[in-house]
């Protein structure tokens, strides 16, 4: 079974991911893999017990509830990224008592596509990600599957 094919629109500091129609209105199923990608990439990971929120006054530690024994039930594994944990954070340096944020964010980016080399849907993983300006942080994730073969994923605006 193959995903629906979403792409990623900015405009006006606004970031949208909305499904790709063909021509003739149907939806798009190519690229499943960076279907897959964008989704653990887009969407809210449950936070860890250890993970400060965001709001202090908000005990939310979003996620999905279909990953709650996701892995015993169907094989599975926790969907999405924490990087929704970063949203109030300010982009620091490694001199900061919590050290860079950039860093931090490509923690998060390697956790989210941690499943797919556990689960052999790629060989390998690579991410960078960099600040651009005073208040941005642009990413690209990369999965290789084999020597030949890698799908290439860039995300700017990642934060902001």
């Amino acid at each position: 079974m193959t995903d629906i094919r979403i792409v990623q629109t900015i405009a006006d500091f606004d970031i949208t991911l909305d499904w790709l129609l063909r021509g003739d209105g149907s939806l798009d199923d190519a690229d499943d893999l960076a279907t897959a990608v964008i989704a653990a990439l887009g969407t809210d990971r449950r936070a860890d017990e250890a993970d400060a929120l965001p709001d202090p006054d908000d005990t939310d530690r979003r996620g999905w509830w279909g990953d709650t024994e996701a892995e015993g039930i169907w094989g599975g594994w926790p969907i999405g990224s924490r990087l929704w944990l970063l949203h109030r954070s300010k982009i620091t340096d490694l001199g900061a008592r919590d050290g860079a944020l950039v860093a931090k964010v490509e923690a998060y980016l390697h956790e989210a596509m941690q499943p797919f080399v556990t689960s052999s849907i790629a060989s390998s993983v690579s991410v960078e990600a960099i600040r651009n300006g005073l208040g941005r942080i642009d990413a690209t994730v990369t999965l290789h599957r084999d020597r030949s073969k890698s799908l290439s994923l860039r995300f700017d605006s990642l934060w902001g």
